[in-house]
């Protein structure tokens, strides 16, 4: 006989691992496979480039957090999380196949659904969030990372290659209406979950956005998650650009960057899982931060150098991948311990928020160096940030250890 809280466990990570795929299906259509179609369709690359704001909505998720929470608990313990998922996931079905009726020629039309998309998409990344932190143990939200992280690279995948592809073999009504059954078929294992009720907890306040600034574990998990990130999102953006430059093929870059960022990330995650299960959230994020500085540095060290072999290069991006992956894991299970019982869909949900910022603005300060002063001066910086991020993270750990204290 099977162990049954195995069992459940299985039930709930395979669950949530179908939504976090579902959502980042979205995003992949949304910041790949679309602007590669708009572009095969001669689409002036300032019109294409109005599709980055979609990001915002991501980044501004928090605000309706609150209000998403206070629909989704209910003082008796029960909570509509489900629910809110399967009804959010129909809603992006629903969108996807008015997308593809829309049709590649009107842009306008295109924007105003994929914002739709990116709302509908957030709030069940909300619901799913908080999903994950109530039904799992502490000790088993490194598997629940793992099927977050992971989930969200797999459905790159569906978004950007399978689209294209499905797009230029049979149309643009016909790869939508696929993400479409596609986003169904991964809602049915959460949709056949039951959610267990949560212990009622006493609450002072109904959930709000006040509330978590209020408590210093929050406000200094908001500075882990940038602290941790930083180095990565600095030069995530330009690892294209550069291999393209160092002479790599398009083809080549395509692979790479699909069925090879995509293994890479999940082998990384399932590496983030078990490092998180063996070691626990504080000391796998001090490990993988570890990690970092020894691929950032590689990769800073080869680039200045001016070498370009490669196999070389390759195998390092790779491998910063994987890693990046890997922290995504352990930082998420560390963010997961900080949260309230009373509202953690409005806590996470801040984590992420300015996870997403960070990664904006890191990014754009990445790409306007590279600009001004080439590929070394942001790969060299990448990795003199990530040799401030242990000592920094010592300092910030201490600060959560004295407010857990007092």
């Amino acid at each position: 006989m099977p162990d049954a809280k195995a069992s459940s466990l299985l039930r709930i990570l395979v669950a949530a691992g179908g939504i976090y795929t579902a959502q980042s299906l979205v995003g992949g259509l949304t910041f790949m496979g679309i602007p590669a179609v708009l572009r095969a369709d001669n689409v002036a690359l300032d019109k294409i480039s109005l599709v980055s704001l979609v990001m915002l909505v991501w980044a501004l998720k928090f605000l309706w957090a609150p209000t998403l929470e206070r629909l989704r608990i209910l003082p008796n313990g029960r909570r509509r999380s489900r629910g809110i998922m399967v009804c959010g996931e129909v809603i992006t079905a629903a969108l996807l196949v008015a997308l593809g009726f829309t049709g590649a020629a009107s842009f306008t039309m295109i924007i105003a659904l994929l914002l739709l998309l990116a709302v509908a998409s957030a709030t069940i990344d909300i619901a799913c969030d908080a999903f994950i932190i109530e039904q799992l143990a502490q000790d088993s939200r490194g598997p629940g990372n793992v099927a977050q992280v992971g989930g969200g690279y797999l459905g790159l995948i569906f978004g950007s290659g399978l689209f294209v592809t499905t797009v230029a073999l049979h149309g643009w009504l016909a790869a939508c209406i696929l993400l479409a059954c596609l986003v169904i078929l991964m809602s049915l294992p959460m949709l056949l979950t039951r959610e267990a009720p949560v212990a009622p907890i006493a609450m002072a306040s109904m959930p709000s956005l006040v509330d978590a600034f209020q408590r210093v574990d929050i406000r200094t998990g908001l500075v882990l998650a940038v602290v941790f990130e930083m180095s990565g999102r600095l030069t995530q953006s330009l690892t294209g650009p550069f291999l393209v430059d160092a002479g790599v093929p398009l083809s080549l870059l395509g692979m790479l960057n699909g069925l090879g960022g995509v293994t890479a990330g999940i082998c990384g995650a399932a590496l983030g899982g078990w490092i998180v299960h063996r070691r626990g959230p504080v000391k796998a994020v001090f490990s993988i931060a570890a990690a970092h500085v020894i691929a950032l540095c590689s990769v800073a060290l080869i680039v200045a150098l001016g070498i370009r072999h490669l196999p070389l290069l390759v195998t390092l991006f790779m491998i910063e991948t994987a890693v990046m992956a890997a922290g995504f894991v352990a930082i998420y299970a560390r963010l997961m311990g900080l949260v309230s019982p009373s509202q953690p869909g409005v806590d996470f949900t801040l984590f992420q928020s300015a996870s997403a910022i960070a990664a904006a603005l890191f990014g754009t300060g990445g790409g306007l160096l590279a600009h001004q002063a080439g590929y070394a001066a942001s790969f060299v910086m990448s990795a003199a940030l990530s040799m401030l991020t242990p000592p920094l993270l010592i300092i910030l750990e201490r600060r959560l250890t004295k407010g857990t204290a007092a």
